[in-house]
Order: structure tokens, then C-alpha cells, then sequence
């Protein structure tokens, strides 16, 4: 073999076969009721000083993200809004999975950090003979071979107070504002992120979100954001859901569109027309083909 053999065959992309419930079956978190460690286990913190043995550094880290899961989006889009896009780098797992979890693919590319065929790999690396869930959005460190952190809260705020130095100046967790932004995430967090994708199939659900739905909506019929009068990580934790609403063909029946909403609605498309918003969205990603989506594209005030 010719050494420029060798070197393309060694640099060819690896990927995961394809998804294959039948033969390796569904996937399931494999977590011991005894363990007394978080579902979220790596929670590892990024420091500015480097107290947490995780120091802030352009070129460290990797993201391995995935466009369906708005809690990897919170991820993406803090990065994206405060310009880190070249400090932190990011890659996608593809969107389905059996019992061995997430995969990378020919659907969005290969494992550019590791070459690793599939997610678990880097727990494997990290915990040898891992047990527990294989989540997005995963950080990994380069220098240590490591997963520093699958805690998606921890991780945003991370990216947004940490990275001060190579930031654009945004500011999306001012620390006057983090008692609100806690306070909003106390019931915003339960009746919508955690509600929006049960609410078809059950009442109470339903219920509490469309309360939900109905008090944003008076918040926001005089702000523009949801604390402070400025972009912040409530609006962030927020929106990646409600840009996920009704993206099932099933929901359609059931859920009312956010345009019953008319502040919400509004809010929740100015917010799209950012480019950081627009850059992390892929609504293939989280939505059937065959879901009648509401028009995002329309800036507030455009409607005909």
C-alpha cells in the first residue's frame, strides 16, 4: 500500500451503523436505583481562573450537540450568542438511536475530535464500564481525554459567564438578574420545558402549560424579554421550546397554536429573526414533515 493510501484510508470518516432497533432494541437508561449520583452524572465547571480544573481556553473544549434536543440547543445558542463559535468547537450526533444511544452518521458527519462511532465512546473514555445516560449536550475536554459535563443548566451558564474574554460582550446572565431568571425558571421549566412534549396526551399537562402560555403572555405584553428588559438565559431556556410546540403531527389537534398568544407569538419570532436563534434552528430536525407549522419566518407586525 502507498503511504497516500495509508494516509486516506486512515483519515476516512468512521461512522455508526444505522440505527437498528430490532436487532440492538430500544434505548433505556441504564442507571442503578442504588447509585446516589445524578442522572446528569458529568458535572464537571468551566472556570475564567481555572479553579475547577477546567480552565476557560479557545481550542479546548468540543460539543457534541444534536439539532432535535432543545436541551443541547441552550447549549448552541448561548455559544452562538456570545460569538464563541470560534473558541468552542460543536458537532452533531444524528437524530435517532437504539439501545446503544446516540451515533454519528453520514446525516450530519463523523466525530471530528476522536473519530468515536458513537456518544457512549466518550463516557466509555471518561468511566470505563459506564451505566448511566448518554445525553446532548456532552463537553469534552481535549487536553485531559474527558467528558467534563452532560449538565445542560450548568453548561450554558458556563459558556456565558466564563468566556468573558473571547466573548462578543454579550451579557446573558447578568448577576442582578440571576435571582429572577431562577424564579422564572421555577414554574416556566416544569410547565413548559418539561410539559410541552406531554401536553398532547394528557389533561393536567395540558393544562398547566396553556396557564403557562397565558401568563407569559401578559408578561410580555409590555417587554420585549422576560427579565430586565434584555436577552438573557430565561429567554434562551424559554424559546427552544417554544419553537418545538406543535411540531408533531399529532399535537395539532390537541395543543392550540402560539398564535392564540398574540404577545408570545410575537416574542417568540422577533426572536428568530436574530441570527443566533436562526443559526442553531434546523426545524427538520424536531418536526414532521407532515406538522402544519406556523410561520417563523414572518417577522412580528408583518402578519397579512
Amino acid at each position: 500500500m502507498s503511504q497516500a493510501a495509508a494516509v486516506s484510508q486512515t483519515t476516512r470518516p468512521v461512522y455508526a451503523s444505522p440505527t437498528d432497533v430490532a436487532t440492538y432494541g430500544e434505548y433505556t437508561i441504564r442507571w442503578d436505583p442504588a447509585d446516589t449520583r445524578p442522572l446528569y452524572r458529568f458535572t464537571g465547571r468551566i472556570t475564567a481562573d481555572g479553579s475547577s480544573g477546567f480552565p476557560a481556553e479557545p481550542g479546548r473544549y468540543h460539543i457534541y450537540a444534536g439539532w432535535f434536543c432543545p436541551w443541547a440547543h441552550r447549549v448552541t445558542l448561548e455559544r452562538a450568542l456570545h460569538g464563541l463559535e470560534d473558541v468552542i468547537s460543536v458537532s452533531y450526533v444524528d437524530g435517532t438511536r437504539d439501545t446503544r444511544g446516540w451515533g454519528f452518521r453520514e446525516s450530519h458527519g463523523p466525530d471530528p475530535v476522536n473519530g468515536f462511532t458513537l456518544l457512549r465512546d466518550a463516557y466509555e473514555r471518561t468511566e470505563p464500564g459506564f451505566d448511566g445516560h448518554v445525553s446532548v449536550p456532552t463537553l469534552w475536554d481535549r487536553q485531559t481525554g474527558q467528558v467534563v459535563s452532560n449538565d445542560f443548566t450548568s453548561l450554558g451558564i458556563d459558556l456565558a459567564t466564563q468566556f468573558g474574554r473571547w466573548s462578543n460582550g454579550a451579557d446573558t446572565y447578568p448577576e442582578h438578574l440571576r435571582a429572577e431568571i431562577a424564579e422564572l425558571d421555577s414554574w416556566i421549566g416544569p410547565a413548559v420545558n418539561h410539559g410541552a412534549h406531554r401536553a398532547a396526551h394528557d389533561d393536567a399537562v395540558r393544562a398547566t402549560l396553556l396557564d403557562a402560555f397565558a401568563r407569559l403572555d401578559a408578561r410580555l405584553a409590555d417587554a420585549p424579554y422576560l427579565a430586565g428588559g434584555q436577552l438573557t438565559e430565561a429567554d434562551v431556556r424559554l424559546w427552544v421550546s417554544l419553537v418545538r410546540y406543535r411540531g408533531r403531527r399529532h399535537d395539532l389537534a390537541t395543543l392550540p397554536p402560539l398564535s392564540d398568544y398574540p404577545h408570545l407569538w410575537s416574542y417568540a419570532r422577533a426572536l428568530y429573526q436574530l441570527p443566533a436563534f436562526r443559526a442553531t434552528t434546523d426545524f427538520s430536525a424536531f418536526s414532521e414533515p407532515a406538522a402544519v407549522l406556523a410561520s417563523w419566518e414572518t417577522p412580528p407586525g408583518d402578519d397579512a
